[in-house]
C-alpha cells in the first residue's frame, strides 16, 4: 500500500532534504504545503515529483481543506519560524506561526476525519537552561526555555501531546538537536561562517569572520541523517511519545569555526560582533538519544567534517 505523505514547510531546509530522502523510497506520494510567498529554490528541481499545495498554516479553513483533499497517511510537521534571534525581534510572529499553526494542523486532522501518523518537529532549544549535572539531556529533563522561539516550540510540543491524549491522534514528537548541512540559511551559524569564508576566498570581503558567542557547546548532526530519523520516527515510534535525536557529542562553536577554516586555503582572522550576541544563550546542548535509537535502530552515517565540507562546497557553487 502506497503512503500519502504531507510535509508542512516543504520549501525549507529540512523539508527539501526530507523530500530528497522520500524520493529514494518506493510507493510514496509526496504532498507539500507552501505559503504563497515562500522561496522555492530548494525544491524547484522536484516539481515533477511532488504535489505542491498553497496553504498558510495560520488559516484554519485552508489547512482543513488541504487535509480533506490530500488525505495523507503520514504528516511531517516541519513548518515554523525557526531562527532563534528572529524570535527576539518578532516574538509575536514566532509564537503565532509556531503554536497557532500547529493548532490549526491538529484541528484540521480532526475535522478531516483522517487518522495519519504525525511527526511534530520540536527542538532541543525547549530544554533551555540546563544545569551541569543534567547532561547528557534526556527526554525527562525539565523544559526551561530561554527564547521566544523555545517557548513556541514547548507550546507546539505540548499541544501535540494534548491532542494525542484528548483525541487519540497518532502524534510522535521529536526534539532534534542542532542539525546542519548544505542549503542551510546563512543566518545559521555553520552556514554563516562557511559563507563568510567563501566570500573571503573569492576576494569579495576581507578575510575576517564576524562571530558571536564561540564558547557555546552544541550537539550537531547532518540534516540528511536527521530526515532519515524523522521517517523512522513514524515507522517505529510510539504514539504520544517524545524522542531526542542527537549525536551525543558536543563541539564548541569555536571548534566548528576552526574546522571550517582548516578546510580553506586562506588565512582567516575572527572579530567579535556584539550584534550576534543573544540576550540569553543556552550554554550547552548535549543530547541523549538512546531512547530513539533503541526504538528505531537509527544511527548517524555522515561524519561532521563531511557535513562542513559539503556546506562550504554549497556556498562555493552559489557565490
Amino acid at each position: 500500500m502506497s503512503e500519502r505523505v504531507l510535509i508542512t514547510g516543504i520549501t525549507g531546509f529540512v523539508g527539501s532534504h526530507l523530500v530528497d530522502y522520500l524520493l529514494t523510497l518506493d510507493d510514496v506520494e509526496i504532498f507539500g504545503m507552501r505559503r504563497w510567498r515562500s522561496r522555492t529554490e530548494h525544491i524547484d528541481h522536484l516539481t515533477d515529483s511532488v504535489n505542491i499545495v498553497e496553504c498558510d498554516l495560520r488559516d484554519q479553513i485552508s489547512v482543513s481543506q488541504v487535509l480533506i483533499d490530500t488525505r495523507p497517511t503520514k504528516i511531517f510537521h516541519l513548518a515554523a519560524q525557526s531562527f532563534v534571534p528572529t524570535s527576539w525581534t518578532a516574538p509575536e510572529e514566532s509564537l503565532h506561526t509556531n503554536i497557532i499553526g500547529t493548532l490549526h494542523l491538529l484541528e484540521g486532522i480532526r475535522q478531516a476525519g483522517i487518522d495519519p501518523w504525525i511527526q511534530v518537529a520540536g527542538s532541543s532549544e525547549e530544554y533551555g537552561l540546563v544545569h551541569p549535572d543534567e547532561v547528557p539531556i534526556t527526554e525527562t529533563n525539565p523544559l526551561r526555555p530561554l527564547s521566544p522561539y523555545a517557548v513556541s516550540k514547548v507550546g507546539t510540543d505540548l499541544l501535540a501531546y494534548q491532542f494525542h491524549q484528548s483525541y487519540g491522534l497518532k502524534v510522535v514528537r521529536t526534539r532534534a538537536f542542532n542539525h546542519t548541512g548544505p542549503r542551510r540559511g546563512d543566518v545559521f551559524v555553520c552556514s554563516d561562517f562557511a559563507k563568510q569564508i567563501v566570500q573571503a576566498e573569492k576576494g569579495n570581503r576581507e578575510p575576517v569572520i564576524h562571530v558571536g558567542n564561540l564558547e557555546a557547546k552544541r550537539d550537531f548532526t547532518d540534516v540528511r541523517d536527521i530526515v532519515k530519523a524523522y521517517w523512522l520516527s513514524l515507522l517505529h515510534g510510539e504514539a504520544g511519545e517524545v524522542y531526542n535525536i542527537a549525536s551525543g557529542t558536543t563541539l564548541t562553536i569555536r571548534k566548528v569555526l576552526d574546522m571550517l577554516i582548516a578546510l580553506s586555503d586562506i588565512e582567516i582572522a575572527t572579530e567579535e560582533d556584539p550584534a550576534r550576541m543573544r540576550p540569553s544563550d543556552v550554554e550547552i546542548l548535549l543530547g541523549d538519544s538512546s531512547k530513539f535509537r533503541e526504538a528505531t535502530g537509527w544511527k548517524q552515517e555522515i561524519p561532521f567534517e563531511q557535513t562542513l565540507r559539503d556546506i562550504l562546497d554549497y556556498w562555493r557553487e552559489r557565490l
